[in-house]
């Protein structure tokens, strides 16, 4: 290559430095780059630059995704100089792997907890070979692609793996068949020079390598909406002014659908008994050249990978020049395709990975864009198994537990040194310990991985400490859910019953006011301070009804503090009555109401609530309710319900609500964060949501609003009936200082399919606290300390009777019969 002049070298410098900040490189400046990296420290300054790139938009984090590799068949019309996995097939054997050994590799990929499989095969071997023909005609196909799609599908049905596909250069109408049953695509374009195809050439006798048409499929895959894969084979005759004419016109598609989800830069690895046996492989240098000018090209709009099997040196090495994934690893099968070349097994790989600074972390086959965004990318009949095996951010779910389930807690992770966390997490964190949290913060703070995770832990912790000390508290209370018929069909509800449900759900039932009563003075007599009185939108209730609730609870224990209605409710009582909420609020007050709460909240952003509650209140209209009962003197709590359809930018838009209103009207006694228990909702059961929060979003959930809320909001509590004793344990660790309470008869969360109970005693809450390494404090509703008579009564009926009788007087809300748990529905993830 010439000499570049000083000043040339200056101003390809300058290129280097302006894309390495973001900027976007015009086809000319990259193209220039072709003379860039010769001289000393030029390669250097490319991958400096683009690992600047790479971490401004992914941060420290490497991803791959746990995969099997299907190779449908060897046989190919292509003769590529390269490649050992095109075969003739041999006289008398098989050229196509049977249904049954397809689906012994899918199983056994699910038994390793692999979520991908990757099914490769070569380009239309059926045009060439008779032999292929006739067995895809045994098999009930004209087409490697109508056999394809039937054994995508059926690999999807039967073991849930997510299938991407490689079956070589595709029409559009191909496209459209294999769409239903593929979550991603892929065609390596591998080089955009036509030449290659003369004679002598690699591609020579491999009409498939045309560029044209392989930029025709890449084009016609954008189109259809297809998460796609693509990429160059480097070292393979191409210069490099060939490489980034590759990458523009990878670019130039991607730009048009922006569909490209991973560009592959691969190295070319000679191999015997191939044409190109005894061809030089590019070196270690030329493939990270090649990688950074790949990242500077793409920016952030697609990842840049490197195979981490097929490396020419040191795994870090790849890293320092930009890529922030690994691609598929799988425990199970080689690389069909380099069989050679092992992959490294996961420990390794992750431990290579924190040598070069990065966190490893699983994805799935559709990266986290495709996967947040489904409605677009993904096919409808897919979407169920892409939710059920995804994160809130689009990751895979790290492990089977799920809120409700009685799958142990994932064990505490012992973090690799080495992982680098500087970064946004770390930014963010300090911004709101000065009280200054934004929206971005927050949600980078849902985004910490890792020792990130228990950084953001323990400054929660601290806030606890500092505000709450080591005491815990709790307070003795009956739930009281008088009716689970309800006019309103949200889709996270497995409580609400219409009056034709009762095949589907268990018979509906209707507390009249003697049994309120009845339950309201057990409650008292067992030593209570509260009841928690909540339930359906009854269709034929008035808010005269509440308020005959409050009179007859008052009548049998007129020492109890009544904590009832949510702003729901209260909405839709002061509307029957023509009433406003405020007069309304003030008629429940004079009538005994203590306190509201802070339910039907779930997650305050209409973009979510019409998906999940589309006919309940709005966002300002729950914040109005609120905000109406505190200017009445009237305290209430704060929920948020997460897990199912929203993302972590959704969690920080609900916290800096509640942060508002807090400062607005101090009237909030606690936040308390609900999992969503996934095992019987509708939404769930229908494959429209997550199975539930992984449990580090269910911790980061509790820490963050600690953090987030601070002193404003001084008690944040973790639910039991959702978490488990296990789980409490934790979250105590993690800036939580209230158990919640006895409940004695919960029964929302159970009929979602929670398992941990339906009440806890005082004297087990208490051995819970003080097994944590904290001190048991009984409160009241608005966390007074619990009168000594009540602690007291608690405490003789604990140890006289037991449980109280839950039957009802009226007819009682059967057990549900548990048609799919979020834990079995996560069934072979990995732990």
């Amino acid at each position: 290559m010439n000499a570049v002049p000083e000043f040339a070298a200056a101003q390809l410098q300058a290129i280097v430095l302006a894309a390495g900040r973001g900027e976007r490189l015009c086809d000319d400046d990259a193209l220039a780059l072709a003379a860039l990296g010769e001289r000393p420290g030029e390669l250097g300054l490319l991958m400096s630059a683009a690992a600047a790139l790479r971490d401004r938009h992914f941060g420290a984090r490497l991803t791959y995704s746990r995969k099997v590799f299907v190779p449908l068949t060897h046989a190919c019309r292509n003769r590529c100089g390269y490649c050992t996995f095109a075969r003739a097939p041999a006289r008398g054997q098989r050229a196509l792997m049977t249904p049954d050994e397809v689906l012994a590799v899918a199983r056994a990929g699910q038994q390793a907890g692999c979520r991908e499989a990757l099914f490769t095969l070569g380009d239309k071997p059926e045009l060439r070979f008779a032999g292929v023909r006739d067995e895809l005609a045994a098999l009930g196909h004209s087409s490697m692609v109508g056999y394809l799609a039937e054994m995508a599908g059926r690999v999807l049905a039967e073991t849930g793996l997510l299938p991407h596909l490689n079956p070589g250069v595709l029409t559009r109408a191909e496209i459209d068949v294999l769409r239903p049953v593929a979550v991603s695509m892929g065609l390596m374009l591998e080089s955009a020079a036509a030449r290659l195809m003369q004679r002598g050439g690699p591609h020579a006798g491999a009409p498939d390598k045309h560029p044209q048409l392989r930029l025709a499929m890449i084009e016609a895959a954008g189109q259809a909406a297809v998460p796609f894969t693509s990429g160059l084979l480097v070292g393979i005759g191409e210069t490099r002014r060939e490489r980034i004419e590759s990458l523009l016109a990878l670019r130039a598609a991607h730009e048009r659908h922006g569909h490209l989800q991973e560009v592959i830069v691969q190295n070319f690895r000679a191999k015997p008994g191939t044409r190109m046996a005894a061809a030089a492989e590019p070196s270690f240098d030329e493939h990270r050249w090649t990688i950074a000018i790949a990242r500077l090209i793409f920016g952030g709009t697609s990842s840049i990978q490197a195979p981490p099997n097929l490396a020419a040196g040191a795994l870090a090495g790849l890293v320092e020049a930009g890529i922030d994934d690994w691609g598929g690893v799988s425990p199970v099968t080689p690389d069909h395709v380099n069989p050679e070349r092992r992959w490294p097994e996961l420990d390794a790989l992750a431990r290579h990975s924190a040598d070069a600074g990065m966190l490893l972390v699983e994805r799935l086959a559709a990266h986290p864009r495709f996967v947040n965004d489904a409605q677009t990318w993904i096919d409808a009949g897919l979407r169920p198994q892409v939710r059920r095996h995804a994160d809130a951010d689009g990751l895979a779910r790290a492990h089977a537990w799920a809120p409700g389930a009685a799958a142990a807690l994932p064990a505490a992770e012992a973090h690799l040194p080495g992982v680098r966390c500087d970064g946004p997490v770390a930014t963010a964190l300090a911004r709101a310990l000065r009280g200054e949290p934004t929206e971005a913060d927050i949600v980078a703070l849902f985004d910490a991985r890792g020792a990130e995770v228990d950084r953001v832990c323990a400054a929660a912790d601290a806030i606890r400490r500092e505000l709450n000390g080591d005491v815990v508290s709790y307070v003795v209370t009956r739930n009281i859910t008088y009716t689970n018929l309800c006019r309103y069909r949200c889709g996270f509800c497995a409580f609400a019953r219409g009056r034709k449900h009762e095949a589907l759900r268990g018979a509906p039932y209707d507390y009249d006011m003697a049994e309120i009563a009845r339950r309201s003075a057990e409650a008292w007599a067992r030593g209570a301070t509260e009841v928690c009185i909540q339930g359906g939108i009854h269709p034929a209730y008035t808010g005269r009804h509440y308020l005959d609730i409050l009179a007859a609870v008052k009548a049998a224990a007129p020492g109890l503090h009544v904590h009832a209605f949510s702003p729901l409710e209260i909405a839709q009582g002061a509307r029957s009555l023509g009433l406003s909420v405020r007069e309304f609020l003030q008629a429940l007050r004079e009538a005994g109401l203590g306190s509201l709460p802070g339910t039907a909240a779930e997650i305050l952003d209409d973009e979510v609530r019409r998906v999940i509650c589309p006919d309940k209140l709005g966002t300002d209209e729950w914040l109005s309710v609120v905000q109406t009962a505190h200017e009445l003197g009237l305290r209430s709590t704060a929920t948020i319900m997460f897990g199912h359809v929203e993302r972590p930018v959704h969690w920080a838009r609900h916290l800096l609500h509640l942060r508002r209103l807090q400062q607005r009207t101090g009237g909030l006694t606690e936040f308390v964060p609900l999992p969503f228990v996934a095992g019987e909702a509708p939404l769930f059961l229908k494959g429209g949501s997550r199975a539930g929060p992984t449990w580090r979003e269910t911790l980061l959930m509790h820490a963050v609003a600690r953090i987030v809320l601070g002193a404003l909001v001084p008690n944040v509590q973790a639910s039991w009936v959702k978490l488990g004793v296990e789980g409490m344990k934790r979250c105590l660790r993690a800036g939580v200082n209230d158990f919640g309470g006895t409940l004695m008869d919960e029964s929302i969360s159970r009929a979602a399919g929670a398992v941990h109970g339906t009440e806890m005693t005082p004297a087990a809450i208490r051995a819970v606290i003080v097994d944590a390494g904290r001190t048991p404090r009984q409160r009241t509703t608005l966390y007074e300390d619990a009168p000594r008579e009540r602690v007291e009564r608690a405490a003789s009926q604990e140890a006289r009777a037991g449980a109280p009788d839950a039957s009802p007087r009226a007819p009682a809300a059967a057990a549900p019969t548990r048609r799919e748990s979020a834990l079995e529905a996560c069934a072979g993830l990995a732990e």
